[in-house]
């Protein structure tokens, strides 16, 4: 399993723009499945956006469509998720997750053993 730290949330404006990080450390990072969840308060924990081992297979869930983009730099170790015309409603914690897995991007929450702390991202009116 590797280890995983995000960084980069905050408070932002509606319209606005936020990108998160998150750096994996342990084990080989090009041979891990990644996703972006989030839990807004009182909601079920949700994915996002996923991609594959090797960045060439995505997931992106309706509501993010066409205003987030998830990446990964395997030379880093890193996976980003850029978000733009941010709205109130993407109000939540938004949380890294790996899964070891060599095939086609996956939402199965069960496929994502490894999770990060957790970022707190907040959008205002």
């Amino acid at each position: 399993q590797v280890q995983l730290v995000e960084s980069g949330g905050g408070w932002v404006q509606a319209g606005g723009s936020l990108r998160l990080s998150c750096a994996a450390s342990g084990d080989t990072f090009s041979i891990y499945a990644m996703g972006w969840f989030r839990q807004a308060p009182g909601k079920e924990r949700e994915l996002v956006l996923a991609i594959d081992w090797s960045g060439a297979g995505t997931y992106y869930g309706d509501s993010v469509k066409g205003r987030f983009t998830i990446s990964r730099d395997n030379a880093k170790n890193t996976v980003y998720l850029q978000m733009n015309s941010l709205k109130p409603e993407d109000t939540a914690v938004y949380y890294c997750a790996s899964g070891r897995r060599l095939g086609p991007v996956t939402t199965r929450m069960k496929e994502y053993d490894s999770w990060g702390q957790g970022t707190q991202v907040t959008v205002s009116t």
